[in-house]
């Protein structure tokens, strides 16, 4: 069952009568159905009855519904307006435009826009580079989806996309002041969507790509960075993938173990799985097994040898070095390593069990993990999850707005392996020797100075100018 949490938090409005024991009889119904008051604000208060404002995180709306039906149930109480903060905290979309220069008088007007801005702007036709001193492009950022694989949701369409897009533009200045921007296209056809976004470019000095299903994203990916000058960064691959080899590190730090050594099997082959496999190889790793729905990927798979998914082809060309041929919970059998970027639940603690001594598990899938963390916890050394209620979780906040201040700030071009292999070294060493455990072998989102160590590796690194493999 879920735990109560802010995602599902509630204030309700209510008037209690002005006896002692009115407060703690509240707090004592909701407790006892299961949900956590994290605040109590009187904001009226007369000879009868008190006006309350309390708020309580619930494990969903359907818990928080009933909760408030029992809180009703007490003697004298009145209960007002129920505010979901979460949907409060949306109200009127989470950002907007603010202009930096002030705008007084006709002298202002005239330098900001007609006449003096035509000088500006020939400056730039007369040297196209300009633009990045002279506009906002040198600080700009697309974020860029059609809404066809958002979160755990799926194909919710771009305008329900929306949300998760402004707040992915809030993270980025939160965390590295960088101005970005949500453009949710609405058309699902790759050769549009290439098209659309070049012809936006001209705006943005970088290109970040969400939530794109596979394997459109793929090729969209994969075109843009071959056809744009400036950078293009799918958060889904690359983001993921650099956590996850961070994590990894030291994971394996913890357990004594080597990258280059460990039987590591993956389940999940579509965008963020094999990014996470292609950075993974990069970075030393020898021996893979990949296994999707249909078990384990291997060169004599019908799909494999007809060409139907190349993505998978190229994944059996690249790893299973000795043919394995069988189940994801057969291939988990003595291995090392297990990380999942698949589907819920498909996994037992009992599976995990199979695993080498001091087994490493990083359960990825969300909201609901490939094992529970819990059993899996009870054979694992380690554990790993894409949730905030879990140690260990695996959040691409902790990249995404450092490696784009990197990329921003050299003005670079290309997105090359050397700077996802540099970001990932970078931030597994935020956490410190001394820090690293089998319950912290990643540093919190809000860890200071996180965006600042990413970008520093990144723009030391952007210089290179190899392909992506």
């Amino acid at each position: 069952m879920a735990l109560p949490s802010a995602a599902n938090s509630v204030t309700v409005r209510l008037v209690v009568p002005a006896r002692a024991t009115a407060v703690s009889e509240l707090t004592g119904v909701v407790e006892q159905a299961g949900g956590v008051v994290t605040g109590l604000d009187v904001t009226a208060s007369g000879h009868e009855s008190v006006r309350v404002d309390v708020t309580l995180m619930t494990r969903d709306p359907e818990h928080a519904d009933e909760i408030v039906e029992k809180m009703r149930g007490v003697e004298g109480v009145e209960i007002g307006r129920v505010s979901d903060r979460t949907f409060l905290m949306h109200l009127g979309g989470k950002l907007r435009i603010e202009s930096k220069v002030p705008i007084r008088n006709r002298d202002d007007l005239s330098l900001i826009y007609t006449p003096g801005v035509a000088r500006v702007c020939m400056a730039i036709y007369e040297n196209p580079e300009d633009a990045r001193r002279l506009t906002i492009k040198r600080n700009t950022v697309a974020v860029v989806t059609d809404g066809t694989a958002v979160l755990g949701l799926g194909n919710i369409g771009p305008l329900a996309a929306m949300p998760v897009m402004e707040g992915k533009a809030a993270l980025f200045k939160r965390f590295a002041d960088i101005d970005a921007f949500p453009i949710c296209l609405d058309t699902t056809d790759t050769e549009e969507i290439i098209a659309t976004v070049k012809a936006i470019s001209p705006v943005f000095a970088g290109i970040n790509l969400e939530d794109i299903s596979a394997p459109r994203c793929f090729e969209i990916e994969e075109r843009l960075r071959a056809e744009l000058d400036i950078p293009v960064f799918h958060d889904d691959q690359h983001g993921t993938a650099i956590v996850a080899l961070a994590a990894m590190r030291n994971a394996l730090a913890v357990v004594g173990k080597r990258l280059e050594d460990v039987r590591l099997v993956m389940s999940g082959a579509g965008a963020a799985g094999t990014a996470i496999l292609k950075l993974l190889l990069y970075a030393g790793a020898r021996n893979v097994v990949v296994a999707d729905m249909h078990g384990v990927i291997h060169l004599g798979r019908d799909d494999v040898m007809s060409g139907e998914h190349p993505n998978h082809t190229w994944i059996a060309e690249h790893t299973n070095a000795d043919g394995f041929t069988g189940t994801l919970v057969e291939a988990l059998a003595g291995a090392d390593v297990f990380l999942g970027v698949s589907a819920p639940d498909i996994l037992t603690g009992e599976d995990i069990a199979t695993m080498a001594d001091d087994a490493v598990v990083f359960a990825m899938a969300n909201p609901t993990p490939e094992v529970d963390p819990v059993d899996a916890a009870k054979y694992a050394r380690v554990v790993a999850t894409g949730r905030s209620d879990f140690a260990n979780q695996i959040n691409n906040v902790l990249v995404f707005p450092g490696v784009f201040r990197g990329l921003l700030d050299s003005g670079s071009k290309v997105l090359t392996p050397e700077v996802l292999l540099a970001a990932a070294d970078a931030l597994a060493a935020v956490v410190k020797d001394d820090e690293r455990n089998a319950t912290y072998i990643i540093p919190s989102v809000f860890h200071p100075g996180v965006a600042e160590v990413v970008a520093a590796a990144v723009s030391a690194a952007a210089t290179g100018k190899t392909a992506i493999p």
